[in-house]
């Protein structure tokens, strides 16, 4: 099998343009030709993985956190990075980073995983994404309309929540006027004609853009397409940052100390104290000190994530309980996550979890 199936099927789940522009997601070594033998996932990639992934005889490693962020200038084994990028080329290993965008799905993404865990319900984006929506408008025979409508439905066109397949037709009269070089059947060079056409209307996610025009393109009787690009404020309600959901009863704030600790398998929880039982809770796996804010405005009475600074933990004012449970543990279940995702698709393909744990951070007890 090559790269580019599994790249392809990954980015169909967490499409690219959905990382931030901080980040660094996708194919960072090899090529898409290259012929797979097996896959290892990790959180992280570091030499330790792909010695792991050379003994495995796995030549794709899949990390969610990208081993390379900003450009490298020089190959000297100065660092880690480095000698990891090194030993991979030397092994034809590929490396894949599927991080933010992974990070700001709501269907297989990372913390959806995490809310799974804990047992909430009603769950939703924390801070929706804006500008990954766009409207097309184009132009057709009525008698065109129906296979037009199909085409752009199967490229991924009118997709809004859990609704498929919608679009907004009317009907009109179109005017054009052939001009020398045109296809001699449409009409007389010079003559105005005029045409009942069907102005179909729908959302395609900004992602989707060129496979949607490329349908239409090939589907559309007409020499030249009439049809237009509209960009869409509103929030794209399954893609955005954190997730906020809710238990189906509430619980006290020691028992939900309790469970976050046993279902995240944590040594130690930082958190802010707080008086009322827990119900609504808001979740960001990684750092996620931007997003308290967002946490409170929910009504949430908890928020879990990490990385947050001792002057941020002011910030809950008494209104919610501010988790830390650390940066690699409220991500380390993304590898089992991956896991599933690849096995649903390659069922019969050589996928492992690395056995290795990354974590740089310990704790003494």
């Amino acid at each position: 099998m090559q790269l580019k199936s599994i790249t392809d099927y990954l980015e169909s789940v967490a499409p690219l343009k959905y990382q931030e522009s901080y980040d660094n997601s996708g194919l960072l070594v090899g090529e898409k030709s290259l012929d797979i033998t097996g896959v290892l996932i990790s959180l992280d990639c570091t030499e330790e993985i792909v010695l792991e992934a050379i003994n495995e005889k796995c030549n794709l490693i899949i990390a969610h956190h990208p081993i390379v962020f900003g450009g490298m200038k020089r190959f000297n084994n100065a660092n880690y990075v480095q000698r990891t990028i090194q030993k991979a080329i030397k092994n034809d290993i590929a490396i894949y980073a599927i991080h933010t965008n992974l990070d700001n799905v709501f269907t297989n993404g990372v913390n959806a995983r995490i809310a799974e865990r804990l047992g909430l319900i009603n769950t939703r984006i924390l801070r929706s994404k804006s500008n990954s929506l766009l409207k097309l408008a184009t132009y057709c025979p009525s008698d065109n309309c129906d296979a037009i409508l199909d085409a752009l439905f199967a490229a991924g066109a009118g997709h809004i929540g859990n609704y498929s397949n919608c679009s907004f037709s009317s009907s009109g009269i179109g005017t054009f006027k052939p001009l020398a070089g045109s296809n001699p059947a449409i009409g007389s060079v010079g003559n105005q004609s005029s045409e009942e056409e069907v102005k179909i209307e729908v959302v395609v996610p900004y992602h989707l853009q060129n496979q949607v025009i490329n349908q239409l393109l090939s589907t559309h009787p007409y020499e030249e397409v009439a049809y237009e690009w509209y960009p869409i404020l509103n929030s794209n309600q399954f893609v955005g940052a954190g997730i906020v959901g809710d238990f189906p009863n509430p619980i006290s704030e020691i028992d939900f100390l309790d469970l976050l600790k046993k279902t995240m398998e944590l040594e130690v929880v930082k958190y802010t104290p707080i008086t009322k039982n827990i119900q609504r809770v808001s979740i960001c796996g990684g750092s996620g000190q931007f997003l308290i804010e967002d946490a409170k405005h929910s009504n949430s009475d908890a928020y879990v994530t990490s990385d947050i600074k001792y002057h941020d933990f002011f910030d809950a004012e008494k209104q919610l309980m501010i988790c830390d449970i650390g940066h690699y543990e409220s991500e380390k279940y993304t590898i089992d996550l991956l896991y599933d995702i690849l096995r649903e698709k390659f069922s019969t393909f050589a996928i492992l979890k690395t056995r290795i744990d990354t974590n740089p951070v310990k704790y003494f007890q």
